[in-house]
């Protein structure tokens, strides 16, 4: 009779998630989803507690009375009791979430606040906590009447870093920067952006790129720009091949021993180069041979001197310094003449370059040429040519 009454009594009772857990088994450690977190980043919380999964058919919660609360803390913000509430029936996992909102700061340098510090909510996902600089964030659950598991983890600004994504660029590529800052994703359930400084060789004043956050939380940061060969206009950065660039962005959330007052430029650089390859940068024609008076030679006599007659165009838009090499060899591959021509070509100038020879000996002979951008680069600014002639 009295097993009959209890299980009738069982059923009309009403189920209550938060039911007293079974004593003897106080398992129920607390998870995060990152070791250290920043300033106002969002924690994902995690407690396995299968104890507490009192109906297998419904979704249970932990937490959120006092007799059993979890509190989530901060220095002396709090929040409690906090709900959270299981993935799935019967899992025995329960979860939940809260964003850190910070302390009032100028975060980007302009005088006025960019966060809105608060404390508050309930569970499982509308919580709200004030965090400072350097903080720990305290996750308590009274498991069983004096048994209380607690978690921490750690808050901490960071050092920003900045990153073109290549050593050097082509004047016609687009440009690509990227900036890791923990610090600068504000709003971890929306897409943040940070102001970046280029500026140029060619342009000291430069101008302000946005770089844009890859997603919620990631507190990666991109922005994409392109060169102009006259003036920097909208995004586009006025630079030329040889130039570096340099970008920068002012960091405001700088880790200990630093103070929340200090700020400090975080910067990188880059080159820009021709968007020809250097190879193929000044076209050279094959050479001529002529007399002192420009006249194409047709008999080639040894003690007669003669013209050699090169030719070469600028194959990109910009003025191109350069190094044209003359250089001879004999039939047994021994140089007996080299010479060479320095000088600076103009935007798609074509230049004849003339060189006085007189060969002392029948033979056979090679002419090659050679043009480089200087003696100390040793840039090959197209492919040599070469050759043959028989002196008699």
């Amino acid at each position: 009779m009295y097993e009959f009454l209890l299980g009738f009594l069982l059923i009309l009772a009403p189920i209550f998630a938060e039911s007293i857990p079974d004593y003897n088994k106080p398992f129920a450690p607390i998870f995060t989803d990152k070791p250290v977190y920043s300033w106002t980043d969002k924690i994902l919380i995690s407690i396995i507690a299968p104890s507490w999964n009192s109906n297998s058919n419904q979704i249970d919660s932990i937490g959120g009375i006092e007799s059993h609360a979890i509190k989530i803390s901060s220095g002396e913000n709090y929040l409690k009791p906090y709900r959270l509430t299981e993935t799935s029936p019967n899992s025995g996992i329960f979860s939940g979430e809260i964003i850190l909102t910070g302390f009032l700061h100028d975060v980007d340098g302009d005088e006025n606040f960019d966060t809105n510090p608060r404390t508050i909510g309930n569970g499982p996902t509308n919580g709200f906590l004030e965090s400072d600089m350097d903080d720990s964030i305290s996750i308590s659950f009274e498991f069983a009447d004096g048994v209380v598991l607690v978690e921490s983890v750690p808050v901490n600004w960071n050092h920003g870093t900045i990153k073109f994504s290549q050593e050097t660029f082509l004047s016609n590529e687009l440009i690509e920067i990227r900036v890791i800052d923990p610090d600068l994703n504000l709003n971890p359930e929306m897409i943040d952006t940070v102001n970046i400084e280029v500026f140029s060789d060619s342009d000291a004043s430069g101008l302000s790129v946005t770089a844009v956050e890859t997603s919620e939380r990631s507190g990666s940061f991109i922005s994409t720009f392109s060169l102009s060969d006259n003036t920097s206009s909208g995004n586009r950065l006025y630079a030329i091949p040889g130039d570096t660039i340099i970008a920068k962005y002012d960091d405001h959330t700088l880790p200990k021993p630093f103070s929340k007052s200090d700020s400090q430029y975080v910067e990188t650089s880059t080159t820009v180069d021709y968007s020809t390859a250097s190879i193929n940068r000044i076209l050279v024609s094959p050479i001529t041979l002529s007399d002192g008076f420009g006249n194409p030679v047709t008999s080639f006599l040894s003690n007669n001197q003669m013209q050699i007659v090169g030719t070469i165009e600028n194959q990109i838009n910009f003025d191109q310094k350069f190094i044209y090499f003359f250089q001879i060899k004999n039939s047994d591959e021994t140089i007996i003449s080299l010479s060479w021509i320095q000088g600076k070509l103009s935007p798609n100038q074509i230049l004849d370059i003339s060189q006085s020879w007189i060969p002392y000996n029948s033979d056979n002979y090679v002419i090659e040429t050679y043009v480089w951008n200087s003696l100390n680069g040793l840039i090959p600014l197209s492919p040599p040519t070469s050759t043959s002639i028989i002196i008699e």
